[in-house]
């Protein structure tokens, strides 16, 4: 095993930065990808009434409980420069954090009325994401290290193997709850070989635990926690309406239409990752006008893109969705608009996102779950009214408005205090 992660580690003296971005955008895309095939695959293999349950088990409710497991530390963790906490404080926590969403995530399957079938599936995707979101601690260590590659490494071998093995197990038996369940097992392998084998191999990882370490670690990231778990009911907040309200089939169409957001986020993880520590120095540094050039060229970066995108969507979008979701295109025909609004907000979302970092980088979660708080009410309150009047375009609407908010929130109070502390130190 010494040789096999010396192997995937190999020389991180050569070509660092090139091997960070190639890596970075191979794991990013590939993690994206696979869960846009899996979307698919499962309703094209199995019908649209499975591949709903398996679009709300997996993109909605079993990532909110990633959500819960990542507390919202990663930024965090690969932010903190001055080492301020070791990566065993940071491990011990998430190790926390993982057991709190497993418990809910089997306290909301018992409480709810499912077929044994959709209670297995969407306990066992809890179960998937939660080891993901474990692995993100591994892969943070190696960012903050300054091996992006081997994040982006191990991103791409731990979802080929997963969905492979999913995928293959599904095809031959025809059984969902099977192949969750093997996808689980190899999503517990490939952290073992490509995430815990690897940190050990690697120089200057401090695995100490001071006393009382974790919980001051786990008290300066719970307004995070409190704003991840809140974003994520915000960005799927018109899922759970539709899953609510509609039928799992609806909600295969609407994962259908959703699923090209993927492709934004996807970008806006290529675009923005690799900076967040040059971001990070320059504001430590107080570069003003290094860090206010980095976010310019990020947002005209995600402003061109959106452009192409909604031009895209328009065009091409329900034709090309119509070839991937074959078993479901009688359906889609009639989604163009629902489509396009989808596509906008997606945009939104990038620019949150960067915004977001930005905030984390100038040490504001208050504002953070400040904006991340008049949002959730705003969700609650207009989701499911959407849903009700509109259906699948009204949940495409409430989506749209809903990551404006956010957008502006975020945008607004990063702007906010740059330009306060810029005056305040006189540059």
């Amino acid at each position: 095993m010494k040789e096999f992660s010396r192997w995937i580690i190999g020389d991180d003296k050569k070509d660092l930065d090139r091997k960070n971005m190639l890596w970075n955008m191979a794991g990013s895309f590939i993690y994206a990808f696979a869960s846009m095939v899996l979307s698919i695959a499962v309703i094209q293999i199995v019908g649209e009434q499975e591949g709903g349950i398996f679009t709300f088990a997996f993109s909605t409710f079993g990532q909110h409980m990633f959500m819960v497991a990542y507390f919202g530390i990663r930024p965090f963790q690969i932010t903190d420069m001055s080492r301020k906490y070791s990566f065993g404080e940071y491990l011990s926590l998430r190790l926390f954090t993982c057991a709190i969403a497993l418990v809910f995530g089997m306290f909301y399957v018992g409480i709810h009325d499912y077929t044994s079938q959709k209670a297995w599936t969407v306990f066992l995707m809890v179960c998937y994401k939660v080891v993901d979101a474990l692995a993100d601690t591994y892969e943070a260590e190696f960012q903050r290290s300054g091996r992006l590659y081997l994040t982006g490494k191990s991103n791409t071998f731990r979802t080929l193997l997963s969905v492979f093995s999913f995928l293959g197990v599904l095809t031959m038996t025809k059984d969902l709850v099977t192949a969750c369940a093997v996808a689980v097992a190899a999503q517990v392998l490939g952290i073992l070989l490509f995430d815990v084998c690897i940190i050990r191999e690697l120089p200057n990882i401090d695995w100490k635990k001071a006393k009382g370490a974790s919980w001051n670690l786990l008290r300066d990231n719970t307004l995070l926690f409190f704003s991840v778990v809140l974003d994520f009911y915000i960005f799927s907040a018109a899922k759970y309406a539709i899953e609510d309200i509609m039928l799992d089939k609806d909600l295969a169409v609407y994962g259908a239409i959703f699923m090209p957001t993927s492709v934004i986020n996807l970008v806006a993880g290529f675009v923005i990752r690799p900076f967040l520590t040059k971001m990070s120095i320059a504001w430590e540094d107080r570069d003003f006008s290094g860090f206010s050039r980095l976010i310019l060229q990020l947002a005209a970066v995600i402003a061109g893109l959106t452009v192409l995108a909604v031009g895209g969507a328009w065009i091409l979008g329900i034709p090309v969705l119509g070839l991937l979701y074959s078993n479901i295109r009688y359906a889609l025909e009639s989604c163009r608009p629902a489509l396009v609004l989808i596509i906008l907000g997606g945009a939104w979302n990038a620019f949150m996102t960067l915004f977001y970092y930005t905030l984390i980088i100038m040490k504001k979660q208050q504002c953070i779950f400040g904006t991340y708080g008049v949002v959730a009410v705003l969700a609650v309150l207009i989701s499911p009214v959407c849903v009700r009047m509109g259906g699948i375009f009204g949940g495409a609407v409430s989506y749209m408005v809903l990551m404006m908010a956010l957008m502006l929130g975020f945008g607004g109070n990063a702007a906010y205090f740059f330009f306060r502390e810029k005056k305040g130190n006189g540059k």
